[in-house]
């Protein structure tokens, strides 16, 4: 890219622009997503904006409570999900939330309900708050049926029905903080970065594709003892290749979205696999893995729960649990094969 030429480019295409563009492509729309969708992204501005500030304004540091994880809330953890929680409900176009701060899903009044269930984590890695690691926003969005009777089944449907899925990360680009934003919509992956003086996101990274293969894997090495056959021969392999092929780089920041963020634009996996500790995996199906899956196999690649392909997992509750291998197409292709040779062993 040319990043002189881009610096003064004055046809901007902004991430409303860009909504616009795809809705035009559907004369039956009556805007409604995209509505949503604005009320989203001022979700995301505010999280951004209360990450910089946080420790000025006395926002770093422990609430006091726990959410239904069993995990010790922030404060900003409470304060970002206020924030999607009241953005969503008032923009007239959701009936249903689910968040991973709260314990049941949360039904909007029937006179400002639209057609749209919302998942999401407000604050992903928010345990990195303090110091200063890249944490950010996971949202999936479902159509529901019937929005005068909709219930929490409604929500329980398998990722491959989602109708679009993003993330917001939080970062730095030559010290000054950024602001990215990827979003998928059913018809591939784009980047948008906030551009702070125009208070936009400003797409700039079009139709993201994932590389088939890739050099690094994300792991936390600290739960290797307890770890099945399959994860630990793979992990063993992105060492000490066996093809001759250079190692693997291990990168791994303990937030979800980072990790998952550079995955896409980088390539190679990200493993959060089940273990003897959690034997139905840590990461949350409706609001943590779903929406990765769904960026990831928009971008070319695949995501795989060790059973099968994650987007056709169908969850029995808002906040189960699963396992997750997801990145580059033929790094998850491996592991799969691993898994399967596992299961033909125990047969």
């Amino acid at each position: 890219m040319d990043h002189a030429a881009e610096a003064h480019r004055t046809d901007l295409m902004t991430l409303t622009r860009h909504v616009l563009n795809e809705q035009s492509k559907h004369p039956e729309s009556k805007g409604d997503f995209t509505i949503l969708l604005s009320h989203i992204v001022l979700g995301c501005k505010f999280v951004c904006s209360a990450v910089n500030k946080a420790g000025l304004a006395k926002l770093i540091g422990l609430a006091g409570d726990t959410n239904v994880q069993g995990e010790e809330q922030k404060k900003l953890d409470v304060l970002s999900n206020e924030v999607f929680i009241k953005a969503l409900t008032s923009s007239g176009r959701t009936c249903i939330l689910v968040s991973e701060e709260d314990e049941e899903a949360t039904f909007v009044d029937p006179a400002l309900r639209g057609r749209y269930c919302v998942v999401f984590d407000p604050l992903d890695g928010s345990s990195n708050i303090d110091c200063g690691v890249s944490i950010g926003t996971i949202f999936g969005i479902y159509m529901i049926k019937d929005k005068n009777k909709v219930t929490v089944e409604d929500v329980l449907q398998p990722g491959k029905k989602m109708v679009a899925a993003g993330t917001a990360c939080t970062g730095a680009l030559a010290w000054v903080s950024t602001l990215q934003l990827v979003l998928s919509t059913g018809r591939g992956v784009n980047g948008f970065t906030l551009d702070p003086s125009l208070g936009e996101f400003i797409l700039t990274h079009p139709n993201i594709k994932i590389p088939k293969k890739g050099s690094i894997y994300s792991v936390n090495e600290g739960n290797a003892k307890n770890w099945d056959e399959p994860t630990a021969r793979y992990v063993e392999r992105c060492k000490f290749p066996q093809d001759g092929s250079s190692p693997k780089s291990l990168r791994y920041v303990g937030s979800m979205v980072a990790d998952v963020h550079r995955t896409l634009l980088y390539g190679g996996i990200f493993l959060y696999p089940a273990d003897k500790k959690s034997p139905n995996g840590k990461l949350r199906v409706l609001y943590e893995v779903f929406p990765m899956s769904f960026l990831m196999e928009q971008a070319g690649g695949q995501a795989f729960t060790g059973k099968g392909r994650a987007l056709e997992l169908v969850p029995t509750k808002i906040h189960e649990r699963s396992p997750i291998f997801l990145g580059s197409y033929d790094d998850v292709e491996e592991i799969k094969t691993l898994y399967a040779a596992s299961v033909e062993k125990e047969a």
